[in-house]
């Protein structure tokens, strides 16, 4: 079994956009595998650019990521049976490699795993650059940046691996299988953290105007990202 943690850059973060950056570490290693950009097929956004700060200029004279001497390779590490792959919000990585015909076999999501994880709502937000902090995750390196992630990302992985093997009394073996199948399951989402009901929880919003979400539930389903967990959520409660 090999783990490796990855994190990509991409021109949105719809379910057809592309990455123009991708960083790939293995498990205890001191090396990226890869930590390189590439020119995606469209171009990248001035609204992505503010986040990564990749601009077209950067990447127009690389090749695309499908084009890359490293591409036949990556597919075959990541396609591996034998390969576990770790991201933080993994099922969007995960359809941005499938953009590049990348199917990875097992996919294990930090963040869902901290959802299961914080029962007593210890953290107020999930977002990996937060939990860097929130969980003290001392390490000389930027954000917003694909291999700066990967490496808070490990320490994250590392942290919930514990706290598995704790909670449920498990082996690590056992422990990492049962991040693979919270992965591969719909997260169930309790609180609203946008719009006029920010901050409610969806049974709160369910009791006061059920029209709301069934509103929300629509504009779910029309979404041009990966709303499964929203769809899979709102469904429980619009019939």
């Amino acid at each position: 079994m090999k783990i490796v943690f990855f994190d990509t850059e991409t021109t949105g973060n719809g379910t057809k956009d592309f990455l123009c950056q991708i960083a790939i570490l293995e498990r205890g290693a001191n090396q990226p595998i890869v930590d390189a950009m590439y020119k995606p097929p469209v171009p990248i956004p001035f609204e992505c650019s503010a986040i990564h700060h990749i601009s077209n200029k950067m990447v127009a004279s690389r090749p695309s990521f499908k084009e890359s001497p490293e591409y036949t390779e990556l597919k075959a590490l990541l396609e591996d049976e034998e390969t576990i792959c770790v991201a933080h919000n993994a099922a969007f990585d995960d359809q941005i490699l499938k953009n590049d015909d990348i199917t990875i076999k097992n996919l294990l999501c930090t963040f869902k795993t901290i959802r299961e994880l914080d029962t007593e709502a210890r953290f107020t937000m999930h977002k990996l650059q937060y939990l860097r902090y929130a969980l003290d995750i001392e390490l000389d390196v930027s954000s917003h940046e694909a291999f700066a992630d990967v490496l808070v990302l490990e320490k994250l992985f590392e942290y919930e691996l514990k706290e598995m093997m704790t909670k449920f009394n498990l082996t690590e073996e056992a422990a990492i299988a049962k991040m693979i199948e919270i992965t591969a399951e719909p997260l169930a989402i309790k609180t609203i953290n946008f719009g006029k009901y920010n901050g409610k929880t969806i049974a709160e919003v369910a009791a006061q105007d059920i029209g709301y979400l069934s509103w929300l539930l629509d504009q779910k389903r029309k979404s041009d990202k990966d709303e499964t967990d929203w769809i899979y959520t709102l469904e429980k409660y619009v019939s």
